[in-house]
């Protein structure tokens, strides 16, 4: 049986891990390269890395930052935010990052998605989607949660999955930064339309919510901010319940630096 992953997410603008509430109200949490180091020796499976203001604002992703994280982290780790291009993306790979995540860039120009896959394999192409629950199904949005598109949530998904992309970054808007657990009936839809991994995002603020997650869903992987920036949950704590709970996850010892 394959393992679930905990993937702490670290939200970046100006060089800073920022976090908020439904994608607005932000508030400062500290130095990326700094936490990405404490959450590796922690235990982490894996680590995000998103520049929430890039697409909106025209800016660059963060190249900087990549090569700061690369000689810090040893575990695999994904940027997301101002990818445009491959000549973008086999950049950050480059320097160092083990995947890219596309969001706006992908939704603006879907062939972006065929086009990386072609170029470095599926394995290193997320794209991420972020939703808000309408009426009858869940809106596609872009650019940092402020721009509504015409895709709902299965018809995207659908698309991204035939264009090559090798993982599916799903946040709920609805329940982001919220900490009243995870939106256990989206990630019920979309596994019934999908043939590759689903990370679940939004939501998760206690270990209650990661069980009823992994328990009544067969996403792959949990990815999760507040809990861990403000200490309301330990990596360590959380595998430990999750392992008595019957929930494969990868060992602490296995995971630390």
């Amino acid at each position: 049986m394959l393992t679930k992953r905990i993937i702490p997410c670290l939200d970046v603008t100006e060089g800073r891990v920022v976090k908020g509430i439904n994608f607005v109200n932000l508030k400062d949490i500290g130095d990326p390269v700094v936490l990405a180091r404490a959450y590796s020796n922690q235990g982490a499976d894996e680590l995000v890395f998103l520049d929430i203001t890039a697409s909106s604002t025209g800016r660059d992703i963060m190249k900087d930052l990549v090569g700061k994280i690369a000689k810090k982290v040893f575990i695999p780790f994904t940027i997301g935010g101002g990818l445009r291009s491959v000549e973008d993306i086999r950049e950050i790979l480059r320097l160092g990052a083990d995947k890219v995540s596309l969001n706006s860039a992908a939704v603006l120009n879907p062939n972006l998605i065929e086009e990386a896959r072609e170029k470095f394999g599926s394995q290193c192409i997320t794209v991420a989607v972020d939703v808000k629950k309408s009426r009858k199904n869940w809106d596609v949005y872009i650019y940092g949660g402020r721009k509504k598109t015409d895709w709902n949530v299965l018809d995207w998904i659908t698309e991204v999955q035939e264009l090559g992309a090798g993982e599916i970054l799903l946040t709920s808007m609805d329940q982001d930064g919220t900490r009243t657990g995870f939106d256990i009936a989206l990630y019920q839809t979309v596994e019934k339309e999908l043939g590759i991994p689903v990370v679940a995002s939004g939501g998760g603020g206690t270990i209650q919510a990661f069980k009823d997650l992994f328990e009544q869903t067969e996403v792959d992987a949990a990815l999760a901010a507040s809990i861990f920036h403000y200490d309301l949950i330990s990596l360590q704590e959380l595998k430990e319940a999750l392992i008595d709970a019957g929930i494969p996850v990868r060992p602490l010892e296995e995971g630390c630096a």
